[in-house]
């Protein structure tokens, strides 16, 4: 952007422009051409700026799913799918993706992360960035940096060395930033070492800028921006949201104080305007987004190729996936998963599909009628959901004389307004929201209804009302107290079919200079309960009369989410219960696990299969039937080290002592912590089985002119299936460096696929970071000589063949 269009504007113009006039934007300027840049929550769709049900989304499966297809061109066309998506809201600027490690398997916000590997994290996060961009939509990508739990995320202070930093927290951003060249990086809440890092001069403006090259707009996450002057000098262009913001008229202020010089600002509002030409807000007509695929379709797609087979156990002498429908076969589906399916992590991530096929309404798509016995066996949780299934609700505003401003139609029970009102709503003249409609239970019984929130609420069901009263916030974490907890309210006794009415009215209230306008809170219910006796009973006796039991267990919103960090990797409810028991009926017992990141499998031996299932995105149920039944191949690999028990895993500590968290593991995190500590995990990195058989028959080293070198692997298919093999190859260090370095690391990979009896080629460029450490005291990387064995195989803990890499 020429300086001669920056020195068109005033002083507390270009301070405008560097802050959020709203929740989800930035201002537009007639008198250049410039039209406000409209941003939006991702990573697994594009929610806009009204987040509600009434406006739904398309929801691929998680980030930890996409990264276990281990397939950066797939994510380049999620990318895009999700580009069109955006154009199609009007939004400019996708607040995505999130390449922070799992550092721990206890980190709440795991499964919007891809991987423990830096390598792996930063190819699927390439192939990302460049999908969005290819649509003229901006990516933005987070948390920069070392933003790897939840608990106290907005001020704890974490300890990280410069090793640590360059060789895991900061790689995958470095390579983003380089191979990608992302539009925007997103500011963390945390501080590294000591300084905050929306303030953080020496990461954003030395590293980010200067070594990277970044030429991108940096903006804080919301609410993170929290001092003027360190913030611009610290090299934050953006503060977000607005109105009340640290920058705006306060940053013009600081100029005309002279504590921030006005070419700070200058800069920053250049990066802006380049950001606006970018993605089409500055002048011109916005770029044309590449021609769209049928985003349901992909989808699915990703789901099915995400699902990771780590367990196929032969039952009468064959594998127990995938099913033989020839035969009449007779499935006895189990969960409450099963039929209300989990398909994304709570909070900021979360869309509202048009949509969703749960596993009950997708296998029973694909087999014959009747072939599909269900029985829930045992619920995830005990807590009180969304209202969803069998109401019919609308939200209606009013003012304090109950007039009514405005209303708009809700497909569940939440109200999460965020800056962004009904249609001719507005928030001085609200007063209160009454959620109302009605209720058409599908079971008889005495149904839960309570209320989440903050404020004073009224309840009425079926003309009795409930509760009259206030509630208040009970968490630390901003998000969660903006929602509050889930609290029972009553119960009525309904009959199935027969329609009630429910009503839930809110008094809208914030405290006075809140730096947010948010209305948000939720109608909950939850079904009958039954006597979990009885429950268990009757899916045992489903799966001892079946061929095949498909039992599916689940975490909740309460154990994965946003705002906090698990404490236990334990299922939720009586889930290990019932497999046990499933198991001892059915030989034929198959366990889909749809958690987005690690759980205990205390049965995982006993059962005959295992598929991970991630949170599977809208088209979950159709996908798991694909799987099953062998229409596709599960062709996942684990992105991340699955650990028997929680015990057991190297890195488990996430909260801070005195406001500090040390990363004492220093770059022994993920498989490099289980090499070091010698343990044996459930599942190791990388693994994943396929329906057919891999032989690995040679490995080929071509080397160039650097330390760079290429991995040529002969594989073939050795089973009677057509099938599609992810090679992996890792770089062990020369002998004797094991203390200093991490045994092995990922250094390449690449799918093949191949039909019975077909060998083909992979051809693996080798990372040369490989070859790399960081050295402190140069503050830079420095190549370690020697003999390296390049190793070939399909996770770290199944290396088949073995070459020598010398290094000079």
């Amino acid at each position: 952007m020429s300086d001669d269009v920056v020195d068109t504007l005033d002083l507390d113009t270009k301070a405008r422009l560097l802050a959020g006039q709203d929740m989800w934007s930035l201002p537009g300027v007639p008198a250049i051409g410039l039209r406000p840049i409209v941003m939006s929550d991702g990573p697994v769709g594009v929610r806009g700026v009204r987040w509600t049900a009434d406006d739904p989304s398309l929801a691929l499966p998680s980030p930890t799913a996409l990264a276990a297809t281990w397939d950066p061109s797939l994510a380049r066309r999620a990318g895009r799918v999700l580009a069109a998506e955006a154009r199609r809201k009007g939004v400019h600027v996708l607040l995505a993706p999130t390449v922070n490690l799992h550092r721990s398997p206890l980190g709440g916000r795991h499964f919007e992360a891809y991987s423990e590997d830096p390598y792996l994290t930063a190819s699927i996060g390439t192939g990302y960035v460049r999908g969005v961009q290819d649509g003229g939509v901006a990516a933005v990508v987070k948390h920069f940096v070392a933003n790897d739990a939840e608990t106290e995320r907005f001020t704890v202070n974490n300890k990280v060395s410069g090793r640590a930093l360059r060789e895991l927290y900061l790689a995958p951003f470095e390579a983003i930033v380089k191979d990608a060249r992302p539009w925007g990086v997103m500011a963390a809440y945390n501080q590294v070492n000591g300084v905050t890092m929306t303030e953080h001069g020496h990461l954003l403006n030395d590293v980010l800028r200067g070594e990277w090259g970044f030429d991108g707009v940096v903006v804080s996450d919301w609410l993170a921006a929290r001092d003027t002057v360190r913030a611009a000098l610290g090299g934050l262009d953006v503060a977000m949201p607005g109105p009340a913001t640290v920058y705006g008229p306060a940053l013009a202020e600081a100029v005309r104080a002279g504590v921030v010089p006005e070419s700070v600002v200058d800069d920053a509002v250049r990066r802006v305007l380049r950001l606006a030409a970018r993605v089409g807000a500055l002048g011109g007509e916005p770029p044309l987004a590449p021609d769209g695929e049928d985003g349901v379709a992909l989808a699915r797609e990703i789901a099915g190729r995400s699902f990771v087979l780590v367990r196929n156990a032969p039952v009468c002498g064959t594998p127990a996936l995938p099913l033989d429908p020839a035969q009449g076969l007779r499935v006895a589906l189990l969960g409450g998963a099963a039929r209300d399916a989990r398909i994304l992590g709570g909070g900021s991530a979360q869309v509202f599909p048009a949509r969703v096929v749960p596993p009950l309404d997708g296998l029973r798509a694909a087999l014959p009628e009747g072939a599909v016995t269900y029985a829930v066996g045992a619920d995830p949780g005990d807590e009180l959901l969304v209202a969803g299934a069998g109401f019919a609700l609308r939200a209606v505003c009013r003012d304090a004389a109950g007039r009514v401003l405005g209303e708009e139609r809700m497909p569940d029970g939440m109200v999460q307004w965020l800056g962004d009102l009904p249609a001719g709503v507005e928030r001085a003249a609200l007063h209160a929201v009454e959620v109302t409609g009605t209720f058409t239970p599908r079971e008889s019984g005495a149904h839960l209804f309570g209320t989440k929130g903050v404020g004073a609420f009224r309840l009425v069901v079926d003309g009795r009302t409930l509760f009259d009263g206030e509630q208040g916030a009970d968490h630390a974490d901003p998000f969660e107290a903006f929602l509050g907890s889930p609290v029972e309210r009553g119960r009525v006794a309904l009959e199935a079919g027969e329609a009630v009415e429910v009503s839930l009215t809110y008094v809208v209230a914030e405290p006075a200079g809140a730096p947010i306008e948010a209305v948000g809170f939720c109608l909950l219910h939850r079904d009958p309960e039954r006597d979990a006796e009885e429950l268990l009973a009757e899916a045992v006796a489903a799966a001892a009369s079946a061929d095949a039991a498909v039992v599916v267990v689940a975490t909740t919103e309460r154990v994965e989410s946003e705002g906090f960090d698990r404490s236990t990797l334990a299922l939720p409810g009586r889930q290990d219960e019932l497999v046990a028991k499933v198991a001892a009926v059915n030989p034929r017992t198959v366990v889909v696990v749809n958690a987005g990141s690690p759980v205990e499998l205390p049965w995982r031996d006993d059962v005959a299969a295992v598929l991970l299932g991630w949170f599977p995105g809208q088209e979950a149920g159709g996908a798991l039937a694909d799987v099953l039944l062998g229409v596709c191949e599960p062709g996942g690999r684990l992105p991340t080290t699955w650990p028997a028990r929680l015990a057991d895993a190297p890195v488990t500590r996430v909260a801070p002592v005195a406001g500090e968290l040390a990363y004492e593991e220093e770059v022994f995190i993920g498989y490099r912590a289980w090499e070091k500590a010698r343990a044996t995990p459930a599942y190791a990195f990388g693994h994943g089985l396929g329906y057919t058989d891999w032989s690995y028959e040679s490995l080929g080293i071509d080397r160039g002119a650097t330390a760079a070198a290429t991995a040529r692997v002969r594989v073939r298919n050795t089973g009677s299936r057509p099938g599609r093999e992810v090679v992996q190859i890792y770089l062990a260090v020369p002998p004797g460096d094991e203390a200093a370095r991490p045994a092995r690391r990922l250094a390449g990979f690449a799918s093949v696929e191949a039909g019975p009896g077909e060998a083909v080629e992979a051809v693996v460029a080798l990372d040369p970071r490989a070859f790399e450490v960081w050295d402190d005291e140069a503050a830079g990387r420095r190549r370690i000589p020697g003999t390296y064995t390049a190793e070939a195989g399909r996770s770290i803990a199944d290396r088949r063949l073995t070459a020598p890499v010398e290094v000079p």
